[in-house]
């Protein structure tokens, strides 16, 4: 903890105002910076001695769209289910409405090491326009971001500018959208099969019928009522 705290403080002292937050927990620091900021900030992270983050270990996408917000507002069941079979979802918040997030959607997380200092960062850049991500590429910075920003690039379609070859990575070529955003259906759009007759691999819509699972109901019974007070249920 104390050498997280300490990394901290370098950094908020290093880049002053470039960083719009910088927090300590569980050990572990994480740095937020503006889109325009990112190139200026990873080549100081690299370059300077103090800091020397040599290592890039992964870039991460991540899409806020449902962020902070519930499925199921009730007692009696838990805040955690599977509703995106079904679209749109339906804790998705409407245009203006008072629960909708404020801020961009999709940001891009990269995970640095310094072995040279025995430090760990996480750093995370927001795209400014969530109908268009875009964030420029640190490929020229740290070489290994090169197959990193294409996964969130297929994933996420988050575009990273000044990319050598942004292309899709684990999706195929004709595949339409972007499976790990939170709009995205569970059952995809399309399916693909074997198609006998015409001697090829074809696509056509899915045929999976969308469903919402059951949520885990929270059920108060007697056997269970002592765990909470320590006692012993009545049939122990």
């Amino acid at each position: 903890m104390a050498n997280a705290r300490t990394l901290a403080e370098r950094l908020q002292t290093r880049f002053a105002e470039t960083l719009h937050r910088c927090t300590a927990d569980r050990g572990e620091v994480t740095v937020e910076v503006g889109a325009g900021d990112l190139l200026a900030v990873c080549t100081a992270l690299r370059d300077e001695s103090d800091l020397h983050f040599e290592t890039l270990l992964d870039v991460c996408g991540v899409d806020y769209a449902a962020y902070g917000l519930t499925e199921w507002k009730t007692d009696e069941s838990s805040e955690t289910g599977f509703a995106r079979g079904v679209e749109p979802r339906l804790f998705q918040p409407e245009v203006g409405s008072d629960e909708q997030r404020e801020g961009s959607r999709f940001a891009a997380v990269y995970h640095l090491l310094s072995l040279k200092n025995n430090h760990r960062l996480r750093v995370r850049a927001f795209a400014p326009d969530s109908d268009f991500p875009v964030l420029d590429s640190v490929t020229r910075i740290w070489s290994s971001a090169d197959w990193y920003e294409r996964e969130a690039f297929d994933l996420y379609g988050i575009v990273f500018d000044g990319h050598p070859d942004l292309r899709r990575l684990l999706t195929d070529y004709g595949f339409i959208g972007h499976p790990f955003r939170k709009d995205f259906p569970l059952s995809g759009h399309v399916e693909v099969r074997y198609d006998p007759e015409k001697g090829r691999v074809i696509y056509q819509p899915v045929t999976i019928e969308p469903r919402i699972l059951v949520p885990r109901v929270i059920r108060h019974d007697h056997r269970y009522d002592g765990r909470e007070t320590g006692e012993q249920p009545d049939n122990a």
